[in-house]
């Protein structure tokens, strides 16, 4: 019998006994069969099926006998769990949010940086209306998507159909509403577009407005805009809000040889940019457990039996911009080599709900070029706006839907060398790096992302006077597109034109130990710097952020101790070792002590006595822990003194190339800003009513259910591994609730024995529904600094003390 055939008979054997001691539930199949047999993934019926085994916190371990029908069983699963959350992206995927919600609501963020829903809707409707998706659908592979990743599309729409076809929705958020309806296996490849075109043409959604539709002239005069300034702040906040941390280390690290793995993203609690945990099957085929964003069919973080794998969004800069010169009297044709090309126009019709519930329709036009989309900003950074000049925006991710083939890639790998292949055939990850480990002890770190072939040679020649600033400064290449010479390349390996290859990814193999922190890849070890790539991958020589020097001092010291085991990256996890209080906590507390009479002046000019801060500061501890007293204080303090104080300024000891992990250091308390922060935070938190040495977690928190769940961690300013940043409400007692941060966590080793030694954290649970069993159960764990044990193999399955089995299907 072939081993693909064995494989699956085992685990139809599994099943079979795991249907002997689980119920069936009668809304998932209406009377259980007798036994599994040969039967036990064929349909019942018409129609696609899949068998789904829950356990601890409402995990589920789905099993298809084909991919269409394992993404048929992801689908309902993830309907189960997060029915509203989902429908509310497709609503803003079918370009609807305005007629639903009202065209001023703001949109959320998940699926675009729209600010308000009339914007949404347009960028949207733009992509139906020219059928993008559509034609990238049409594409064979590589360019486009294999067949088994259409399958898992077609299979995840019909068994979200089919949860609501068959069940009531209990959450509140979308009980009764009319917006919750069908989708296609097209409105899910336009989900994973979206996540595709988030850092590019998602980026410029306001801004994609079209030449002549510019903003309302304001009777005040606009202030200058420093460009450099204005696109660091672009990119900087872009890996703020999507950050992550990850670390794999070698054999030569760990206490058996083989691979370890800690990921750690840092991503929205809310909405649709949440993960949902599951494992996946397809017996013979595929067999990998991990996280998934909302809407995606298969595991994009996770691990099967012989690798383990995380992404951290990476410094690559995913777009560019062309400067274009439009042609004389008409600004809708622009000059290449001294021709005019006229532009296409594009006019996208919105339906839209007025204050009185009538609907009417918006209708804009959207200009296009040879380049892309004709945009007038990106996020909030306005273009220059001069007569005779327009942008346009070159997303070479616009034209991939390989996102999902390269997860699969990762999900079906059996080393790091065979992670190395699969993203080589698929290029298809838009905005990430890979941090993966093996069961043979090989550590991997690659920046292998879409990027647009902007050589620093090519930047240098044709970067207009714009680009000249936004390029060193942030990597965000402008070039000009009067030049014919001046478009991207294409690599002889790359699959599509104007992309960079693989062979140009820097990529560092076998090291003791591979980190990311949201900084380039220069650093991923401090020991072995990468160097030698285009900057729009990003910075080399420059400071690192304390999250990035406190994981780096972290993960060397724990790979120049040796004999690591899982329950050391756990331990690592939990440390909340807060970099910036080890670096200047000490410093601050002196200052605060020579600071004449214990009193500061605030930045309202009062006086403010801050004498019993300079203790407080001392005896704090440098963690993040949520019984820890002095945390806030330093936090709040903190905040204050790195936005108003630049980074020149903060410290004595300037940035050294030579000693990138160790500098800058030593907290210059002579700044002026130093004393105005400290009184500032001082009297914040006495007007709130919070004492100065309060418990973190009395005051950095969620509310559950009406239940406060204190929490540990802290934000990125503070260079805190387990990084939560929280929204601060003073009036309402502190942090009270957390905008994003650490998500789906994982610990992963491997013992030789054929099942992965795995724990796993998704910090805000499996559902986003208030009246689920799983809405908060695993945030009470993260409060606990606690994980939950991985069951990977069926004899951990079918040991689960919550071990429930469902048989889901069409009807």
């Amino acid at each position: 019998m072939p081993i693909r055939h064995r494989l699956r008979a085992l685990t139809v054997a599994a099943l079979a006994l795991a249907t002997g001691v689980s119920a069936l539930p009668a809304a998932a199949a209406p009377q259980a069969p007798a036994a599994f047999g040969d039967g036990a993934l064929k349909p019942s019926g018409d129609g696609l099926s899949a068998v789904i085994r829950y356990t601890e916190y409402g995990i589920p371990h789905i099993v298809g006998k084909d991919y269409a029908s394992l993404g048929f069983g992801s689908g309902w699963a993830q309907a189960k769990d997060q029915v509203c959350v989902l429908a509310d992206g497709f609503v803003t995927l079918r370009g609807e949010r305005s007629r639903a919600f009202g065209p001023d609501g703001r949109p959320g963020g998940s699926l675009s940086s729209a600010t308000t829903n009339l914007s949404s809707d347009l960028f949207f409707r733009g992509v139906r209306d020219a059928q993008t998706v559509e034609k990238l659908l049409e594409r064979p592979a590589p360019a486009g998507p294999s067949r088994q990743a259409k399958e898992l599309m077609r299979g995840w729409a019909a068994g979200y159909n089919a949860w609501l076809k068959q069940n009531k929705i209990s959450d509140p958020a979308c009980r009764g509403a009319s917006w919750v309806t069908p989708v296609t296996a097209v409105d899910v490849a336009r989900r994973g577009y979206a996540i595709t075109v988030l850092g590019g043409q998602g980026l410029a959604a306001d801004g994609l407005s079209g030449i002549g539709q510019q903003p309302k002239k304001s009777a005040a005069p606009a202030r200058p805009t420093d460009p450099a300034a204005a696109a660091r702040k672009v990119f900087d906040r872009q890996n703020a809000d999507m950050g992550s941390n990850a670390v794999a280390f070698a054999g030569s690290a760990t206490a058996n040889g083989r691979g370890l793995l800690l990921g750690n993203p840092h991503y929205p609690w809310q909405g649709g940019r949440r993960f949902w945990q599951s494992q996946q099957t397809i017996p013979g085929e595929l067999n990998v457990s991990g996280g998934s964003l909302l809407g995606m069919p298969i595991v994009e973080i996770g691990h099967n039996q012989h690798i383990a794998w995380s992404h951290t969004v990476a410094t690559g800069v995913p777009l560019n911009l062309h400067e274009l010169k439009t042609a004389p009297g008409d600004s809708h044709s622009y000059l290449v080599d001294g021709k005019p090309e006229r532009m296409t126009k594009r006019t996208v019709t919105v339906p839209v709900r007025g204050a009185d519930g009538r609907t009417s329709d918006v209708t804009r036009t959207q200009w296009w070029t040879r380049f892309g989309p004709v945009v007038t900003s990106l996020d909030d950074m306005p273009l220059p706006a001069a007569d005779g000049t327009a942008y346009a925006l070159n997303d070479p991710n616009a034209q991939s839907l390989r996102f999902l083939d390269s997860s699969l890639a990762l999900s079906r790998s059996r080393s790091v060398r065979d992670i190395q292949q699969g993203l080589r055939r698929t290029q298809g990850l838009p905005w990430v790096n890979t941090i993966a480990a093996d069961s043979a002890g090989h550590s991997l770190y690659t920046q292998s992302q879409v990027l647009p072939r902007v050589t620093d040679d090519l930047a240098g020649r044709c970067s207009t006077a714009f680009g000249r600033q936004t390029f060193p400064a942030a990597g965000l290449a402008v070039l000009d597109g009067s030049r014919g010479d001046c478009a991207p390349g294409r690599d002889a390996d790359a699959v599509q034109d104007g992309i960079f290859g693989p062979s140009a990814m820097p990529t560092l193999l076998d090291a003791p130990y591979a980190e990311n922190s949201n900084d380039s890849a220069w650093l991923a070890n401090a020991d072995r710097p990468l160097t030698g790539y285009p900057r729009i991958f990003g910075d080399t020589a420059t400071s690192r952020s304390l999250r990035t020097r406190g994981g780096l001092q972290d993960v060397a010291a724990m790979a120049k101790r040796g004999r690591l085991t899982v329950a050391d990256l756990e331990r690592q996890q939990f440390a909340n070792r807060a970099s910036a209080g080890a670096l200047a906590a000490a410093d601050a507390a002196k200052g605060c002590a020579a600071l004449p009479g214990g009193r500061a002046t605030g930045s309202d000019g009062t006086s403010v006595d801050v004498s019993a801060a300079c203790g407080v500061l001392s005896r704090w501890d440098r963690t993040v822990a949520k019984d820890g007293k002095g945390a806030l204080l330093f936090d709040r303090f903190w905040r204050r003194l790195v936005r108003t104080v630049p980074e020149d300024k903060l410290w004595r000891v300037p940035f050294s190339a030579a000693s990138p992990v160790t500098t800058p250091n030593t907290l210059d308390t002579s700044a002026d800003g130093f004393p105005r922060a400290l009184a500032d935070t001082v009297a914040e938190l006495r007007a709130a009513g919070i004492a100065l040495d309060a418990p973190l977690g009395e005051h950095q928190f969620v509310v559950r259910n009406g239940k406060r769940i204190p929490l540990s961690g802290g934000a990125h300013a503070l260079g805190i591994w387990n990084m939560i940043e929280a929204r601060w409400d003073a009036s309402a007692g502190g942090y009270t609730d957390v905008a994003h941060g650490s998500s789906y966590i994982q610990a992963v080793g491997f013992d030789g024995g054929g099942c992965p030694v795995a724990r796993t954290l998704l910090t805000y649970g499996q559902s986003s529904d208030p009246t689920s069993p799983h809405y908060s159960d695993q945030t009470e764990l993260f409060s606990a600094g606690r994980m939950v044990r991985g069951r990977f193999c069926e004899k951990d399955i079918l040991s689960s003390p919550k071990l429930k089995v469902v048989r889901v299907g069409e009807r």
